[in-house]
C-alpha cells in the first residue's frame, strides 16, 4: 500500500480502546478522552437488538428523566455506524404490539428517508431545502463554547440536563434534541446549522443526512411550522425535574414561544422534486466484480460483520482509515472516536484489521480493493480515485425512486410504505 502521508497504526485491542485514542487521536478530538454512553462493536450491538423490546415504545419513546422513564431504543449508534442494518432492526419488532411496532417502523422510515435525501442532494443539505429560514443572528458563534453553552442553558434544569447528555455521554432521547434545537433556534434566534454542527461533533448517532434533517424540521425549513418548547413538555417527559431547578420560579420557557410561520420558496436544489440518476444515488443493485479483492475497505458508515464486502470476502485483510484531513476540520468529541475504535478492537477479534491515519487515497491507491457501497458524498469523493474491483450493494430499507423527497409524506407516499 501506497501511504506517503500517511502512517499504520496498531490494531486496537479490546478493553484498551480510551488509551489507544488518547495515544494516536488524541490532538484530533475535543474534550476528555473517555467513552460514551453506548459501547461500539458487534458484540454491544447484536445484544443491544436482541434485549429491546418493542412493547411499550409508543406510549414512552419521548419519556425523558428520570432516566429509567426512557422508552428509546438507543439502537441508533449502531444503525448509523452499520452494526445494525434497517431491515434486520425491522424485522426484529415483527411480533411487538401492533401500535409500537408502527411507531417504531416510522422512526426507521424517518432514518431511512433522510438517508434518501442525503444520498441524492448531498451537501446541498446544509442549506434550508424547501422554506427560506434565515440564519438569524450573523454575530452568534460558530461553536458552543463553555460560555455559550451556559448562556443557552439559562441555569435551566431542563437545558442543563440535555446539554451533559449530549457533551459527556454523546447520546440524547429524541425529545431532548428537540428541546436543545428550539431554545437554540427559535428562542435565541441563533442559526440551526451551528448546533446542528454541535450535534454532530458529539453525538455517537451523529449523522450529516439525520441531524440535518431533524434541525431543518424544528426550524420550520421543511414543513413552514416551527417547533415550540415550553415547560408544559418538560412537566409531561421529564416529572419532577422543573423541582430541581433554580429557575422554577421564574422559568424562561413558562409561555410558549410566539409561534412563526416560515415564508416558502422555491427549492434550492431541482434534485429534491426529481433524481435524474437514480443508479448513484442507490448505489449497485448486486455485487459488481471486475476481479478478485487485496484486501476490503470498511468506512464509518459500514463496521458490521454484515457489511456486505466483509462477508462476501471472509479471509481477506480490513482496512480502515481514519481520515486525518477531515477529522482535523470536524474536531469530533473523542468518544466518537472511541465508539469507533471499540467496533475496530471488537472486529479484530475476527478479523484481520489494519487501521491507519491519514488519507484513504493515499493508503489504498496501489490496493484491489472490495467495499460497500455508502450513501454519503464522501466515500464517493474518495472511492472514484481507488481501485473498486469487488463493489457490493447497501442494505436499502426501502429501495430509493427517482420521484420527489420533498417531505416524508411525499416520499413514502412514492415509495409506497
Amino acid at each position: 500500500m501506497n501511504a506517503s502521508g500517511s502512517h499504520r497504526l496498531p490494531t486496537p485491542a479490546a478493553g484498551e480502546e480510551i488509551a489507544w485514542v488518547a495515544q494516536h487521536l488524541a490532538d484530533l478530538v475535543t474534550g476528555p478522552v473517555r467513552s460514551g454512553v453506548i459501547h461500539g462493536g458487534q458484540s454491544h450491538a447484536d445484544r443491544a437488538l436482541a434485549t429491546f423490546d418493542v412493547t411499550g415504545y409508543a406510549r414512552d419513546r419521548n419519556e425523558v428523566w428520570p432516566q429509567n422513564r426512557q422508552g428509546a431504543s438507543r439502537l441508533s449508534p449502531y444503525i448509523r455506524h452499520g452494526l445494525l442494518d434497517l431491515p434486520r432492526v425491522w424485522k426484529h419488532v415483527h411480533d411487538g404490539p401492533a401500535k409500537d411496532v408502527e411507531t417504531f417502523r416510522s422512526e426507521l422510515l424517518w432514518q431511512e428517508y433522510a438517508r434518501h435525501l442525503y444520498a441524492r442532494v448531498g451537501r446541498s443539505t446544509r442549506r434550508s431545502l424547501r422554506f427560506a429560514v434565515e440564519e438569524r443572528s450573523e454575530a452568534a458563534p460558530t461553536r458552543w463554547t463553555p460560555d455559550t453553552v451556559e448562556d443557552a442553558a439559562q441555569d435551566m434544569a431542563c437545558l442543563e440536563l440535555s446539554l451533559r447528555d449530549l457533551t459527556e455521554q454523546g447520546w440524547l432521547t429524541n425529545q431532548q434534541r428537540m428541546w436543545l434545537a428550539s431554545h437554540h433556534t427559535v428562542r435565541l434566534g441563533r442559526g440551526w446549522r451551528d448546533g446542528e454542527d454541535e450535534f454532530f461533533r458529539n453525538l455517537l448517532d451523529g449523522s450529516r443526512a439525520a441531524n440535518r434533517l431533524g434541525w431543518q424540521w424544528t426550524v420550520g425549513a421543511l414543513t413552514g411550522k416551527q417547533y415550540g418548547f415550553s415547560r408544559w413538555q418538560v412537566h409531561k417527559r421529564a416529572p419532577g425535574l422543573c423541582g430541581t431547578c433554580s429557575r422554577q420560579a421564574d422559568c424562561p420557557i413558562e409561555q410558549w414561544p410566539d409561534d412563526e410561520q416560515v415564508a416558502p420558496r422555491a427549492m434550492v436544489d431541482p434534485l429534491v422534486r426529481k433524481d435524474p440518476d437514480l443508479a448513484s444515488t442507490r448505489g449497485p443493485l448486486a455485487a459488481e466484480i471486475v476481479e478478485t479483492p487485496e484486501a476490503v475497505w470498511m468506512t464509518a458508515e459500514s463496521l458490521g460483520d454484515d457489511d456486505a464486502a466483509l462477508a462476501a470476502w471472509p479471509d481477506l485483510p480490513v482496512v480502515f482509515v481514519f481520515d486525518s484531513a477531515l477529522l482535523t476540520r470536524l474536531r469530533l468529541a473523542a468518544h466518537r472516536l472511541v465508539f469507533l475504535t471499540e467496533c475496530l478492537a471488537d472486529l479484530a477479534t475476527r478479523r484481520d484489521v489494519g487501521v491507519w491515519l491519514g488519507s484513504p487515497r493515499e493508503v489504498l491507491a496501489q490496493t484491489s480493493i472490495a467495499t460497500t457501497f455508502a450513501p454519503v458524498p464522501g466515500w464517493s469523493a474518495h472511492a472514484r480515485h481507488l481501485r473498486v474491483d469487488a463493489l457490493h450493494p447497501w442494505p436499502w430499507l426501502v429501495p430509493p425512486h427517482a420521484g420527489p423527497v420533498t417531505s416524508f409524506t411525499a416520499w413514502r407516499r412514492r415509495a409506497g410504505v
